[in-house]
């Protein structure tokens, strides 16, 4: 049984290279539909890991190193006021996602590596705080992943807000595979949901379990580094790494158990099997998956007349091909993967801007756009 998993992954990961269809889905091709044009809209930045488009055209960038960048007006001015940030590994200053209501709240959320806490290293915080000028004030950690690990890996971690006002955030299981995504009682692994404040809702799935993390939402996961609000369902999708092959989509159900790392696509590293199961008894399947791995990272749905032709479509990042993947999908599957950003660096954030503008963010150049010609 293990001779022939691995024989199935390796073939699927060669015919992909060969540029046959992979027994998953589609070859990723070049757009049928190119009428659009890539300009950059700002430089200098190594790792733009996350970015947020407010309504006067003005964006707050993350550099994972542990700076707040306002870009407005063709300047950039760093925002003070950030907790202390510890920038290891793929540790750093993360997401970055405004409050539904920041019109009125001016409220910025964040996501970052913290070393506070038990423990020597460090795990994902998510805080929030009000921006007045070039300062988050009154700034206030609404939760600490604990204990803090010394790994420097798989810290997630996205933001996303739902229609109910809901906050949604994913944490990695921090390289501990087989201590973290299984257990309730860990952090790590998971996504999570809070009120806006910080609070815990009463209805997550695992509050009332002992000893359980009581804002857990699901859990079984590896390392989800792109989260969406699906504009139709209202449902909160992830992305997330796998290990060698079996990247994920996922769509986030309460309670839910994502099977990693008792269920994968993929293999170890080295090419050994790290599960022979795909499948088991309540444990959720992806979405959709890929073999071999993209490196999945920043994600978004299409849903504008901007791209009139690219309604519905799914926009993901790859950071192993450098590359801005488009998922079409018909009857609740994907038919066709298409790259629109091709060779520009590691592909790192998407989101639609509130001019419904795609915005990229490129390790080692900063942020593109996508601009449909004619417009």
């Amino acid at each position: 049984m293990k001779s022939l998993l691995v024989t199935f992954l390796v073939i699927s990961s060669f015919m992909t290279c060969l540029g046959q269809t992979p027994p998953n889905g589609p070859e990723v091709t070049d757009p049928e539909w190119n009428a659009y044009d890539i300009e950059t809209v700002v430089e200098g930045f190594n790792i733009p890991w996350g970015m947020a488009v407010l309504s006067d055209g003005s964006m707050l960038i993350t550099e994972k190193s542990g700076e707040l960048i306002h870009f407005k007006n063709g300047q950039k001015t760093q925002i003070e006021g950030l907790p202390e940030i510890s920038a290891k590994g793929q540790g750093g200053l993360l997401d970055v996602v405004l409050h539904p209501d920041f019109k009125n709240n001016k409220l910025v959320y964040i996501a970052y590596a913290s070393s506070r806490g038990d423990g020597k290293g460090s795990h994902t915080a998510i805080g929030r705080g009000k921006l007045e000028g070039s300062k988050l004030v009154n700034f206030e950690r609404l939760y600490k992943a604990s204990p803090n690990s010394e790994a420097g890996q798989h810290f997630g971690s996205r933001i996303a807000f739902d229609k109910e006002g809901y906050l949604y955030f994913s944490i990695g299981e921090r390289g501990a595979k087989f201590e973290n995504p299984q257990d309730i009682t860990r952090d790590g692994g998971k996504v999570y949901r809070l009120y806006d404040d910080g609070r815990v809702p009463e209805d997550n799935p695992f509050y009332n379990e002992p000893g359980a993390k009581k804002a857990i939402y699901s859990y079984g996961h590896r390392n989800p580094q792109g989260m969406l609000l699906h504009p139709k369902t209202g449902q909160i999708w992830v992305n997330e790494h796998g290990p060698k092959g079996g990247d994920e989509i996922n769509i986030v159900k309460k309670g839910a158990n994502y099977g990693w790392p008792e269920i994968t696509y993929g293999i170890n590293y080295d090419g050994t099997i790290l599960s022979e199961n795909t499948a088991k008894p309540g444990m959720e399947q992806p979405f959709y998956y890929w073999v071999p791995s993209i490196a999945p990272s920043g994600f978004a749905y299409v849903t504008n007349s901007k791209y009139p032709a690219w309604e519905g479509d799914l926009l993901v990042g790859s950071l192993k091909f450098s590359r801005l993947e488009k998922l079409t999908i018909k009857n609740n599957k994907v038919i066709k993967r298409e790259k629109i950003i091709d060779g520009l660096g590691r592909v790192r954030n998407v989101v639609l801007g509130p001019d419904g503008i795609i915005y990229a963010g490129i390790d080692g150049k900063g942020i593109v756009k996508i601009v449909p010609k004619g417009k």
